[in-house]
C-alpha cells in the first residue's frame, strides 16, 4: 500500500463512481479499478459494493475512509512543508560567531541574507572559537567561523580573512615611538587576552613559550573592546587583528606591527564534513561565501 492507494480510494468514496473518479485524477477508469482492487486484497475486504455504475462504501470502507482522509491530509501537509524548505521560504540555521568576527564582517551580511530569505531563522551563537568549532563538531551548530587550521578531516571550510596580529599600548608607553616590535621585547609587559576559549588566546601564550617567556596575564576578557579600554587606562598592553585595530582611536591608542613572528589571525566559516546540510545551511554557506571578502 502507498498514498496513491489511499487518495484513489478516496475519490471514489468521494464520487460513488469509479469513471467519474478516473476523470476527476485524469487516470483511466481501469487504472483506478486496479488500484483499489489491489487494495481491497491486501488489506482482506471488500471496500464498495458496485450497484451497477454506482458505487457505496462498504462498513470496512467507511472505517478504511475515516482513517484515509487523515493520512493523506498530513501527507500533503509533510509535502508542502519539504517544498517550502526545498524552496528556502522556511528553514532554521545555527551559526556560532566569535565576538570581534560578528561585530565587524556579519551584520551587513546577516541583514542581506535576512531580507532574501525572511522564512529562515538565523540562531546566532557568540562564542570563542574553540567553543564554535567544538559544537560544529558535535552537531549542535551547523556552521560556524574559527581561527585557522583545524582538522580538514572533521571540516569542510573557506577561508575570507587572514591577517596580522598587532600590538596595541598606551600612547605614552615606552615602546610608542617604534612602528614595530618583536614578540620576544613584550616578555616583561602585562598583558591583556582573550579567555581561554578564544583560539587567539592559545595562539597568543603559545608563541610567547616558543620564543622563551611565559607572558605575564593580568586580565582576561571575551571582548576586543573592554581589552582596548584597559590598555586605554594604562593597565597592560593587547594584541589584536588589524581590523580592529584599523578602529582605535590614534589619539588613545599605539599600535605597532608585530615581528618575529608574525602572528596570523586566519579566519574561516567551518561546517561538518559528510554530513547532512540543510537546504537553508547550504544557501547560507553559498551565500556567506559570495559576499565576504
Amino acid at each position: 500500500m502507498d498514498i496513491r492507494h489511499l487518495q484513489y480510494f478516496l475519490e471514489v468514496a468521494r464520487h460513488s463512481s469509479f469513471t467519474k473518479a478516473a476523470e476527476s485524477l485524469y487516470i483511466t477508469q481501469p487504472t483506478i479499478s486496479k488500484m483499489v482492487r489491489n487494495l481491497e486484497e491486501e488489506l482482506g475486504v471488500e471496500l464498495f459494493e458496485r450497484l451497477g455504475k454506482r458505487v457505496v462504501m462498504t462498513d470496512a470502507g467507511w472505517v478504511l475512509f475515516s482513517q484515509a482522509e487523515v493520512m493523506v491530509k498530513s501527507f500533503e501537509s509533510m509535502t508542502v512543508h519539504i517544498n517550502e524548505l526545498m524552496e528556502l521560504k522556511k528553514g532554521r540555521i545555527r551559526i556560532g560567531l566569535p565576538p570581534m568576527v560578528g561585530a565587524n564582517f556579519f551584520p551587513r551580511v546577516i541583514g542581506q541574507f535576512c531580507e532574501q530569505y525572511p522564512g529562515i531563522v538565523l540562531e546566532l551563537l557568540e562564542a570563542g572559537s574553540k567553543k564554535v568549532e567544538a559544537d560544529v563538531a558535535s552537531g549542535m551548530l551547523d556552521s560556524g567561523v574559527v581561527l585557522l587550521p583545524v582538522d580538514e578531516d572533521l571540516f569542510e571550510s573557506f577561508s575570507f580573512v587572514n591577517e596580522n596580529i598587532k600590538v596595541v599600548v598606551h600612547p605614552t608607553h615606552a615602546l610608542a615611538s617604534r612602528q614595530e616590535v618583536s614578540l620576544a621585547e613584550l616578555a616583561g609587559e602585562r598583558f591583556l587576552v582573550f579567555h581561554e576559549d578564544f583560539a587567539l588566546h592559545k595562539r597568543i601564550i603559545d608563541e610567547c613559550v616558543r620564543v622563551g617567556f611565559h607572558p605575564n596575564v593580568v586580565y582576561k576578557s571575551s571582548q576586543w573592546d573592554f581589552l582596548s579600554e584597559m590598555v586605554a587606562a594604562n593597565i597592560g598592553i593587547t594584541l589584536l587583528p588589524q581590523t580592529v585595530c584599523s578602529e582605535l582611536d590614534p589619539k588613545r591608542f599605539h599600535v605597532m606591527s608585530l615581528v618575529n613572528p608574525q602572528i596570523k589571525w586566519h579566519l574561516a566559516m567551518i561546517w561538518r564534513k559528510n554530513a547532512y546540510l540543510s537546504y537553508a545551511t547550504r544557501e547560507w554557506i553559498r551565500f556567506t561565501q559570495g559576499m565576504l571578502p
